[in-house]
């Protein structure tokens, strides 16, 4: 029986209990114990021992001697009713930073097994971690993501997985600790989380290497989304296989019936892929010549003309008068009567046209685009072909949209492209050095069909300049009852491809010698360089020779001529001959009259 009435603790076990407490830090040295029933003089009172507890007292030396750690407290570090990291019966820390304790509160007096025992939760990466390495299959070098919200790790931790509450940050840090998987990640799936692209932002940058990827089952909607993902073709290069089933991208594609459109942009975007859908994709493959090993010197190259000379306009195959009579009755129709030509097309023809507005070297170096004899050549405006669906597809980056909508099918249709165009005139029947055209049978089906390729200039009529052009155009022998036979066209066009460039004279397809570099002329009644050696171009200095490669050949020997008789430098011999018409006579007349004015820099 005991001595001691229930509701008083035993002689000394205040004691005990104090020194216990003061050992394991949880009460200053110098603070009393009180029994439950003290008032500690309200939430805000300070304790019997007139101190008040204060932070920097719970990191002193205990009665053992040795030292806590200081305690650090976050801005998020105040204790819930389910922290773990509670200690019972402890108050919050005030603003001032202290923190009241009541430790016996609530307990058996005299006894410590009652106070709670410190349980630490994973971080969130170490719990993404330990999914990560879940999910991993390091002998198919297979990681699988797929549904992250029903996975019982996630579950556990109560982690919020990219798609059903976690952000982009979240997605970066799952890819991070794949990328650290040993062996490297070969094949990724994501399928079945809701996935959108500005949460995969990170995928490339953590997993430039993957080879095939599943993202099944996503929220991917349009090729911006995609973008986000791959923002660079240089990224994800060896991406193999690709799965987008049940996305929006996907399947509003197949549902508008612009499957092909979205197979064309997902291999444009992803440049290795072979694999889309689990559809093959068809490959274009060429083989790339291989780097030399040998180490014998390379002879550099010392000819002065291509192994072939330039040719006339080859007509094979075919009755030349055949071509001759479609391409005076096209042009014809062409520049009067464009609604004519419905007709001229087979009814699955196609047509599309490019406008080329760079000015070609040879053109800007002989200034055709601002010569005093060509004054229209300033007045043209390349608007209106751009305007009307040019498919220039270095200028619509591979666009679909406008790639597939610019391509025009069928006789009505071209016509009324036609019609939109500036008016032109071609002077089909003048000097025959202006056109160059090569036709052959080429195999189309089960027969055959006339490849027709011509080279040419016309005028524009709007503004009298002139323009340069190429046309190709596929023919077959019109069938008999057709509405291109009734209508007289004894061959039918199946494919029209139209190319508008700016002028830059027929001199590129004159009939002779293809020249790699002038062949040394010597101009008459000039004196002979020093040397006794003739002059030519190689006369000049390395840059020079290279900007006169580029000349026609009658101008380039026009300003071989102009420096021997002068030793004008390439530069001041071309710009003499331009300020006069590339006359000769005048252009050394003018010398004469202005090389006292000239500086050191003209002269060779």
């Amino acid at each position: 029986m005991s001595l001691f009435p229930a509701s008083s603790p035993a002689p000394g076990s205040k004691n005990i209990a104090a020194n216990a407490l003061r050992s394991a830090g949880l009460i200053d040295r110098d603070a009393q114990m009180r029994d439950v029933a003290d008032h500690p003089g309200g939430r805000k009172g300070k304790l019997r021992s007139g101190r008040t507890t204060r932070l920097v007292d719970m990191s002193k030396d205990g009665p053992t001697g040795t030292r806590m750690r200081p305690i650090r407290l976050s801005a998020g570090a105040h204790a819930g009713p389910s922290d773990p990291l509670a200690i019972r019966g402890a108050a919050r820390p005030t603003v001032a930073g202290r923190i009241r304790r009541n430790a016996l509160s609530g307990t058996t007096p005299g006894s410590l097994s009652s106070i709670p025992v410190r349980v630490v939760k994973p971080k969130a990466v170490d719990a993404w971690r330990e999914f990560v390495q879940k999910r991993w299959n390091p002998e198919t070098r297979y990681l699988n993501l797929d549904s992250m919200i029903e996975d019982e790790t996630v579950k556990k931790y109560n982690l919020t997985p990219p798609g059903h509450g976690g952000s982009a940050r979240d997605a970066a840090v799952i890819f991070k600790l794949a990328s650290q998987l040993k062996p490297e990640v070969q094949t990724l799936s994501l399928a079945n989380n809701s996935l959108t692209g500005s949460l995969l932002m990170q995928l490339s940058r953590y997993l430039p290497n993957i080879v095939n990827l599943s993202l099944h089952n996503n929220r991917i909607r349009d090729k911006k989304e995609i973008t986000m993902i791959v923002p660079r073709k240089d990224k994800m290069i060896h991406l193999r296989e690709l799965i987008l089933t049940g996305n929006p991208i996907r399947e509003q594609a197949y549902k508008m019936g612009v499957g092909a459109t979205y197979r064309a942009d997902m291999a444009r975007r992803f440049t290795s892929l072979e694999v889309l859908d689990q559809e093959a994709i068809t490959q274009i493959s060429f083989d790339a010549p291989q780097p030399s090993t040998s180490n014998l010197p390379v002879e550099k190259p010392n000819a002065t003309t291509f192994p072939f000379d330039m040719s006339p306009s080859f007509v094979t195959g075919v009755d030349s008068t055949l071509v001759s009579n479609f391409l005076v009755r096209f042009f014809n129709a062409f520049d009067s009567q464009r609604d004519a030509l419905s007709n001229a097309y087979d009814p699955s023809a196609t047509f599309s046209f490019s406008a080329n507005t760079s000015i070609p070297a040879r053109a800007r170096l002989v200034g055709f685009h601002s010569s005093r004899d060509m004054p229209n050549q300033r007045k043209l405006d390349w608007k209106t072909w751009l305007e009307t669906g040019s498919r220039n597809l270095s200028r619509i980056s591979g666009d679909p949209q406008k790639t597939l909508g610019n391509l025009h099918i069928g006789g009505d249709q071209i016509v009324k492209v036609l019609a939109n165009l500036p008016t032109t005139r071609h002077d089909i029947s003048g000097p025959p050095e202006k056109f160059c055209l090569d036709s052959f049978p080429v195999p189309h089906g089960q027969s055959m069909g006339l490849l027709l390729i011509v080279h040419g200039q016309f005028t524009e009529t709007g503004t009298g300049g002139i323009r340069s052009f190429d046309r190709t155009f596929m023919l077959v022998p019109a069938a008999e009852g057709s509405r291109a036979k009734t209508n007289g066209w004894d061959i039918v066009i199946l494919s029209d491809q139209w190319t508008i460039r700016s002028y830059s004279s027929h001199e590129a397809w004159k009939a002779g010698p293809l020249l790699v570099q002038a062949v040394s002329v010597q101009p008459p009644n000039a004196s002979a360089p020093v040397g006794n050696q003739p002059f030519s171009i190689l006369s000049y200095p390395p840059d020079q020779q290279a900007v006169l490669a580029s000349f026609p050949e009658a101008q380039r020997n026009l300003v071989v001529q102009v420096s021997a008789q002068t030793r004008l430098n390439a530069k001041f011999a071309v710009d003499c001959l331009a300020g006069n018409g590339w006359d000769l006579g005048r252009a050394i007349a003018n010398f004469n009259e202005v090389k006292g004015s000239l500086s050191r820099d003209a002269f060779l």
